[in-house]
Parts: C-alpha cells; sequence; structure tokens
C-alpha cells in the first residue's frame, strides 16, 4: 500500500508544488506571496473537488444526500452536485459557504499572479 502511496503523492502534490515553489524564487518573489499562492491553489482544488463529488455515493450508497431522492449529477466548473428528481427538477445538495470558499481561493490564486506583475512594474 505504501509503495503505490508514496508515488502517487509525489507526483500529485510534492512536485507540482516543488516545481512552483522554486520557480517563483527564481522569479524573486516573496515567500509568503509563494505560501498564499500554493495554499490558495490546494484549497481550490480541495474544495472544487469536495463540491463537485458531494452527491456521488462512494463507498455507502445510502450516505449520498441523493439516496431514494434522485439520481446524482455532477458539474465539474463551477463545482457543484445535484440531486435529479423524478420531475426533472435539480436541486443542489451544497450550500453556500462550499462554493463561498472555492470561489474566494480561486480569485486568491488569480490574484497572487497579477500582484507579482504590479509589484514588477512598479520597481522597473
Amino acid at each position: 500500500m505504501l509503495l503505490v502511496l508514496w508515488p502517487a503523492l509525489l507526483g500529485v502534490f510534492v512536485w507540482p508544488s516543488l516545481g512552483l515553489w522554486v520557480l517563483g524564487r527564481r522569479l524573486d518573489v516573496p515567500a509568503w506571496l509563494l505560501w498564499l499562492f500554493l495554499a490558495a491553489g490546494w484549497l481550490t482544488v480541495i474544495v472544487g473537488w469536495w463540491l463537485s463529488q458531494r452527491a456521488q455515493p462512494f463507498l455507502f450508497p445510502e450516505t449520498s444526500p441523493c439516496h431514494g431522492a434522485g439520481t446524482p449529477v455532477s458539474r465539474y466548473f463551477p463545482p457543484d452536485s445535484f440531486c435529479r428528481h423524478d420531475d426533472g427538477e435539480l436541486r443542489t445538495v451544497n450550500g453556500p459557504v462550499g462554493r463561498l470558499v472555492f470561489w474566494l481561493a480561486l480569485g486568491t490564486v488569480g490574484a497572487v499572479p497579477a500582484a507579482v506583475f504590479v509589484r514588477r512594474r512598479m520597481e522597473s
């Protein structure tokens, strides 16, 4: 199990994060801005996955919010999960807080490179 888990963790989390860190330091981006960018990026990925997969039954179908109420439907961008009921109506299973966290994290991921660009323009 560990022989499979470690390469997956390295390939999915560690190497991309390390590559972005090295590139950012090479471009003289402050360390606190790199930490903010990496944290917001991984938060965006994790919350987006959670929002889009919330209605899907994984190991125990009776734990799905759609169990007995409809068919689970996922949308990947913007991430959301729905239950399609017998009358064809889609009802979301996610509240506004998860979507707000996703959009704030995604906005931060977009704002950090813009801040670096503005900082460089101000210095030159």
